[in-house]
């Protein structure tokens, strides 16, 4: 019985699977240059546009990292998605008809290239910063994918983690290398459809059996945790509201490989329908993400060993096996969607960002092309590396990648779409200080035990930097020359 329940999780896996490497081979036909491979000449709908946006946004965080929040400190936690959404809301209004608009104008691929041509920077200084940035976070971002792919082969089947991240970078670096931005694009959407039914269809499947929310709740009050939103209405609360929901909403300003997809879509008017399918995706994916960290506490009042595996456990305990295995497909799927994305992002950096800025300025398209896979297959290989020693949690990884990020581009894109009075040595400056205090900020506050997210004052930090040495050298530069 048992050798035959694994062989329908098997089974279930590869069937789903082939319909990505299907999907994959079927987009590799319409890729002709480096354009289409990283943005997909900016012909997509508003439909392909929406669910890949979201889609590469929900990583392993949606079903592994989220729920185990919820599962640990209770409903609370929940202002962590409703920042995600409002923020993602402002995103798509105001950052995302401009940068697609903008982009096109000065003919940008990439978001550092996009910088360096809004600032007229000549010296290739910003948009080296900007890739390094993105290459160094990313890094740990790809690495959380790798580890969340590891764990779920690992708790699965019981096979090595080294087995798992191995097989988890091969499917990833099959699609992506065949098949560039528009391959990823229709994965997205074929993903993003499936991921919403399975993460909605868990918790009213398990609502329904144990009669209600009501049980689930009275469970989360036994183990003293939170069961509201509002605990109370104390200053300390609201200051709390604010540190989890702007501490991960913020970086949504910031995100290349969202950023990306903005730029990729056909025409600036459908950017509203995207926005309204992309927000509802998004608010249906936490809000069911949310309700099955809650029910996680009443399935296992006495607690996890590895919190990040509650929806594991939950699939496995409750579930028919062909069901288990859908939803098992579906954490993969939230895996290997941001992990393609982000890697093709940092691919496009390498590629047009270093390459051709410092290295072949006249590089053609197809060379371009192969120097695009070839990083592909680069990243892939130092992301595996770092996570094959498992040297953080998937929820820390994130939070970490997500917040550097967010702090190095989120407070330069918004300044440089909504006023002129900044130049290129603040756009320098605030890239590369909003990112080391990002980077750095973990350490103090752990030290200090601050319990400020470090994408606040990274962002903060990067605002301040940006405006102020803009203002600084506007003012020597118009100073008169000595005789």
């Amino acid at each position: 019985m048992v050798f035959g329940n694994a062989l329908l999780e098997i089974g279930t896996f590869v069937g789903y699977f082939v319909v990505l490497i299907l999907i994959a081979t079927l987009s590799y036909r319409k890729q002709k240059s480096d354009k289409d491979f990283l943005l997909g000449n900016r012909s997509l709908n508003f439909w392909l546009t929406a669910l890949s946006a979201h889609a590469s946004d929900m990583s392993s965080w949606l079903f592994l990292g989220y729920p185990a929040l919820i599962f640990t400190t209770g409903l609370f936690s929940a202002w962590a998605a409703i920042g995600l959404t409002s923020f993602m809301f402002l995103n798509w209004h105001f950052i995302a008809p401009k940068i697609r608009t903008v982009s096109e104008q000065v003919e940008s691929l990439t978001l550092s290239s996009y910088f360096e041509s809004r600032f007229s920077d000549t010296s290739g200084a910003i948009r080296i910063v900007s890739a390094a940035m993105s290459v160094l976070f990313f890094t740990f971002y790809i690495t959380s994918g790798l580890q969340g792919l590891g764990v779920l082969v690992e708790s699965l089947f019981n096979l090595n983690y080294f087995i798992g991240i191995s097989i988890g970078l091969s499917i990833v670096m099959l699609y992506v290398f065949m098949g560039g931005y528009r391959t990823v694009a229709w994965i997205d959407l074929f993903q993003g459809f499936f991921l919403l039914g399975v993460i909605a269809i868990i918790p009213i499947y398990l609502l329904t059996s144990f009669g209600g929310i009501g049980p689930v709740l009275h469970a989360v009050k036994v183990k003293n945790l939170s069961t509201s939103l509002f605990p109370d209405f104390s200053l300390k609360t609201f200051w709390q509201i604010f540190l989890t929901a702007s501490g991960w909403g913020l970086g949504y300003f910031g995100q290349p490989h969202i950023i990306t997809k903005f730029m990729g879509i056909r025409k600036v008017e459908d950017m509203n329908k995207a926005k309204c399918l992309g927000i509802s995706w998004q608010a249906t994916a936490l809000f069911a993400a949310t309700l099955v960290g809650l029910i996680g506490i009443y399935i296992f009042p006495q607690g996890l060993a590895d919190p990040e595996q509650v929806i594991l456990n939950i699939v496995k305990t409750t579930l028919a096996p062909f069901f288990a295995g859908l939803v098992l497909c579906a954490i993969l799927a939230a895996t290997t969607n941001v992990m393609a994305a982000q890697i093709l992002v940092v691919a496009s950096n390498l590629s047009e960002d270093f390459y051709k800025r410092i290295f072949r300025r006249h590089a053609s398209s197809s060379e371009l092309l192969w120097v695009s896979r070839a990083s592909v297959i680069f990243i892939s290989i130092v992301g595996f590396s770092i996570a094959f020693f498992r040297i953080s949690s998937i929820y820390a990884l994130v939070q970490y990648a997500w917040a550097g990020l967010g702090a190095s581009f989120g407070p330069l894109l918004l300044l440089s779409l909504y006023t002129k009075s900044i130049n290129k040595y603040g756009a320098f400056a605030g890239i590369f200080v909003g990112g080391v205090v990002a980077a750095v900020w973990p350490y103090f506050d752990g030290l200090y035990h601050l319990e400020i997210p470090s994408l606040i004052p990274g962002f903060a930090l990067g605002i301040i930097t940006i405006q102020g040495v803009s203002f600084l050298m506007r003012k020597r530069l118009t100073l008169p020359i000595e005789p």
